[in-house]
């Protein structure tokens, strides 16, 4: 069996239950699982050089739209917030198809593994012109990364008072069906998955009460997760006390949107009973600082989340709503944002950390992943500590302090994804090309 040595890392940060960081250690992969973790280990596999290294577990990302990797930067959203910059996104979206789902889900995929991000969830909510959920799934086999892909659904048009055009919409009953088929086709329930799918209708404005409890329902007979954005900003709120006559919170619950097999992007604006009802339930959230940044939907109360005990991981939401899709970056942003709101002693550059490996695994159930602890899968990121960005730093281990925001070697499943800060897994240039190609063909059309 195939085996592979991290040899004498600087500072191995394992974020294991002690949260134990070793110096000088070493770990041994075999089979795609950690074996041992320590000083002096022997292999007559593969050796990567550690030293001048930071080394950590892979970051979590728990939600993405990878989609929009191929609308960045569109005139008209730059400026809007989330319902304007929806209504300017979506006929764009329309015209896409099964080719630019898959690659722009490669794009994506990459810059999240270039980023130090070995596991990755996805919410496709839309399916324009035959595109399917299986399309973003080749795209990450190709890539390598490990891929928890939720099968998302708008059923609520224009014409019936929804955001979303009338071409975005879906049959509820045809969206069950091929939520039972896609999970039937691609989720693998055990230990060391490379794929998990989960059921996601997009949002509480955009599909109806009975869908929103059917993919409960549906979800629970699979044993798979659900997901959904909720509580993203103020028109968000008012729209569920305006339409449900309640708070978004209590709006899950009625409908069986809570529990450990639940997680919720943004939170941006829960309130106090609503947390405690996460933490009490067991439902997870996905922080997504920088989108919440960029449309101005405010800053999260993380620090309150954690303290009360409700399981937070990162999420860099779409690149049509964040520009970028680095997850490290994200994991300081989410630090700074805290700081901001409570003081310079809100959340350190090492909690911020666990969110982003330890923390995202738990979200997303994988408590396979998340650590550098033997018995765990080997999903693991090394960071050069010796360039510019670490140059004079105390604490090369606070890495979102003084750090690469770039990683030099990734390993998924002990395989290598990214290797002297380049992708092996894939020609990315030649990937590069043809995104381009695509996005000007969408905004010629436009």
């Amino acid at each position: 069996m195939r085996e592979i040595l991290i040899r004498n890392a600087d500072f191995l940060l394992t974020m294991n239950d002690a949260r134990d960081e070793l110096r000088g250690a070493d770990v041994l992969i075999r089979g795609g699982a950690i074996v041992s973790v320590g000083h002096g280990l022997k292999t007559s596999g593969e050796v990567i050089k550690a030293a001048g290294c930071v080394v950590t577990p892979g970051l979590v990302n728990t939600h993405h739209h990878l989609y929009q990797s191929m609308t960045r930067a569109v005139p008209g959203g730059q400026d809007a917030l989330l319902f304007g910059w929806l209504k300017t996104l979506y006929p764009i979206w329309a015209r896409m198809g099964p080719e630019e789902i898959f690659v722009s889900a490669q794009v994506g995929l990459a810059e999240l593994a270039l980023s130090g991000c070995t596991l990755s969830s996805d919410h496709l909510y839309l399916f324009p012109n035959g595109a399917r959920l299986d399309d973003t799934i080749a795209a990450a086999q190709e890539v390598g990364l490990r891929f928890h892909p939720t099968r998302g659904a708008m059923s609520i048009g224009e014409s019936d008072g929804g955001l979303p055009p009338d071409s975005l919409v879906e049959n509820e009953a045809k969206i069950l069906e091929d939520c039972i088929r896609a999970i039937d086709a691609h989720h693998d329930a055990g230990d060391g998955a490379m794929v998990r799918v989960g059921v996601a209708p997009c949002s509480p404005f955009s599909v109806s009460r009975e869908l929103m409890r059917d993919a409960a329902l549906l979800a629970r007979d699979k044993g798979v997760m659900l997901h959904t954005h909720l509580a993203e900003n103020d028109e968000d709120i008012a729209y569920s006390e305006a339409m449900f006559g309640c708070r978004p919170g209590q709006y899950a619950e009625d409908l069986g949107w809570t529990g450990a097999d639940v997680w919720h992007a943004h939170c941006v604006k829960l309130d106090g009973q609503e947390i405690e009802l996460f933490a009490r339930s067991g439902t997870g959230v996905a922080h997504c600082p920088c989108s919440n940044c960029r449309l101005g939907s405010g800053i999260a109360p993380v620090r309150d989340m954690r303290d009360a005990g409700v399981k937070v991981g990162l999420g860099v939401d779409g690149s049509a709503s964040n520009d970028s899709g680095n997850l490290v970056a994200e994991a300081r942003q989410a630090m700074l944002l805290q700081r901001v709101a409570r003081g310079a002693d809100a959340m350190s550059a090492r909690e911020a950390l666990e969110i982003a490996t330890r923390g995202g695994a738990q979200v997303l159930g994988r408590d396979d992943c998340g650590e550098i602890t033997p018995g765990k899968r080997a999903d693991i990121a090394i960071w050069d500590v010796t360039g510019v960005e670490s140059a004079g730093s105390w604490d090369p281990a606070a890495v979102l302090l003084a750090g690469p925001t770039r990683v030099r070697d990734l390993l998924v499943e002990g395989r290598r994804v990214v290797k002297e800060g380049r992708m092996a897994s894939l020609d990315l240039g030649r990937v590069i090309e043809r995104q381009n190609v695509l996005a000007l063909r969408l905004a010629e059309a436009v």
